[in-house]
C-alpha cells in the first residue's frame, strides 16, 4: 500500500498515468507493449502460467508462457515452480538469483526509469577498493545494472570522492567482514568519474534540503536510495567540479522523470 503522502513515478508517453503498483497495473502496460516485444497473445487465464503468447523469430513464432508479477521476487514467494513458465513479465526485476531458464521482461525500464541512484558507505578498510576502476560490492539486492553507486568514504575522511555504476547482476554471497555476517548481494562496480573537489558531510548537512534527507539522519548508514535527492546532489558535486558534468551526462537529473 503507497503512503497517502507520496503517489508512483508519473510515466510519460503511458496508457497508465501513474507506474504500476500492483500485478494488475503491470498486465494493462504489457497489453500495450506487447506489439514491441513482438509478442502475439493468445490466452490471459488464472493461474499457472497467466499468459500464453507467440513471439516472432526468424523461423516463425514461439510459445511464451508468461507469468505476471509486480516485482520479479514474487514469483518465488507466491512458491511458483519455474518450469511452469519460461517468462515472468514484471514492473520491476529485484530477484537477483533468479533462474536462468526463466526470462525476466522488467516494464520500468520501458518508460525512462530504467537507473536509480544509491548511496553506498565505505568504511576505512574498504576504501582502497574504490581507488580502482572496477570493484566487486555489497549492495542491496533491489538495485540494477546501471545503476549509479555514489561512493561515501566514512571516517576519517567522510566525503563523496567516486561515483561508480553497477555493471553486473548481482550474485548471492557469503559476506565474511568485520561488522556483517551471512549472506548479502555483491555486483561488479565500474568507475563513472572521480571528483577533484570532494563533496564532504559537512556540505550535505548544511544543505536545506539534504539535511533533512533519510541518509543524513541515518548517519550515513546502509545502502540507501537517494534517487530523489539526487538533483541536490548532482548540483553539489558538479558547482564544484565542472568536468564532472560530461561523465554524469547520462545520469542528469532531467534524465530521472523525478515528479
Amino acid at each position: 500500500m503507497a503512503r497517502k503522502d507520496h503517489r508512483p513515478d508519473v510515466l510519460e508517453g503511458a496508457p497508465l498515468h501513474y507506474a504500476p503498483v500492483n500485478e494488475q497495473g503491470v498486465v494493462f502496460l504489457f497489453s500495450h507493449l506487447a506489439k514491441r516485444f513482438r509478442m502475439r497473445v493468445e490466452e490471459i487465464r488464472q493461474g499457472l502460467p497467466d499468459c500464453v503468447a507467440y513471439e516472432k523469430t526468424s523461423t516463425g513464432e514461439r510459445k511464451v508462457r508468461i507469468e505476471f508479477e509486480h516485482k520479479s521476487s514474487s514469483f518465488k514467494t507466491h512458491r511458483h515452480p519455474a518450469r511452469g513458465c519460461d517468462c515472468i513479465v514484471c514492473w520491476e526485476h529485484d530477484w537477483p538469483d533468479c533462474p536462468k531458464r526463466l526470462r525476466v521482461i522488467e516494464l520500468r525500464k520501458e518508460y525512462g526509469l530504467g537507473f536509480k541512484i544509491w548511496m553506498q558507505p565505505a568504511v576505512a578498510s574498504e576504501q582502497y577498493q574504490l581507488d580502482e576502476d572496477r570493484t566487486r560490492w555489497l549492495t542491496r539486492r533491489s538495485a540494477h545494472i546501471g545503476d549509479l553507486m555514489v561512493m561515501y568514504r566514512c571516517v576519517p575522511e567522510k566525503c563523496i570522492r567516486e561515483l561508480f555504476v553497477l555493471s553486473s547482476l548481482l550474485t548471492r554471497e557469503h559476506v565474511d567482514q568485520t561488522w556483517k555476517h551471512g549472506i548479502g548481494f555483491f555486483g561488479d562496480l565500474r568507475c563513472v568519474c572521480r571528483l577533484e573537489s570532494p563533496v564532504f558531510l559537512e556540505d550535505m548537512q548544511s544543505h536545506r534540503i539534504l539535511r533533512t534527507s533519510g541518509f543524513i539522519r541515518g548517519n550515513m548508514q546502509g545502502n540507501r536510495d537517494v534517487t530523489q535527492y539526487w538533483p541536490h546532489l548532482y548540483d553539489l558535486i558538479v558547482k564544484r567540479n565542472p568536468k564532472a558534468r560530461l561523465a554524469l551526462q547520462k545520469y542528469s537529473p532531467e534524465r530521472l522523470d523525478i515528479r
